[in-house]
């Protein structure tokens, strides 16, 4: 059975690893309206139409376990297009990867067995050097404004 499970908590930003059972329910772009109130299920190559950014949840589906397009869909969907309602990964979604997609703007992801993997998996390090969609700005700049999550 297909579960729901939340990649960033609203209050902090973090990785908490909660599932809220059922996904929420999606259209294909080709038959989505604003006015559905559903959100919408984009494929990895599909073009960002404005419209589309009204939905409360876009959803994209990743075909395969190798293919990586969705992830720079998200991307594009958060620093170019400014989206900020819920982004569900969808299809072949892998545990091993979900850390990457919390960093590329996903909010949530559909796990299609159902296993909900432990918290090392979802937030392997305590944090990055690259700037990211989640945080723009790189470690030398974070470091300067004093953030207190640093390595050492």
């Amino acid at each position: 059975m297909p579960k729901l499970l939340k990649l960033i908590d609203d209050a902090n930003g973090t990785s908490n690893g909660a599932t809220n059972g059922t996904p929420p329910q999606l259209e294909p772009a080709g038959q989505w309206t604003p006015e559905s109130g559903k959100g919408i299920e984009l494929s990895v190559d599909a073009e960002i139409e404005e419209r589309f950014l009204a939905a409360p949840a876009i959803g994209i589906e990743f075909p395969a376990f190798n293919d990586g397009r969705g992830l720079s869909q998200a991307v594009l969907l958060r620093s170019r297009h400014g989206y900020q309602g819920d982004l569900v990964a969808t299809g072949a979604v892998q545990p091993d990867i979900l850390h990457y997609m919390r960093r590329c703007g996903f909010s949530a992801a559909v796990l299609p067995n159902g296993d909900v993997p432990d918290q090392q998996t979802l937030a392997p390090y305590s944090d990055y050097y690259q700037a990211c969609a989640t945080e723009p700005e790189p470690v030398s700049r974070r470091i300067g404004r004093g953030a207190s999550n640093i390595p050492t």
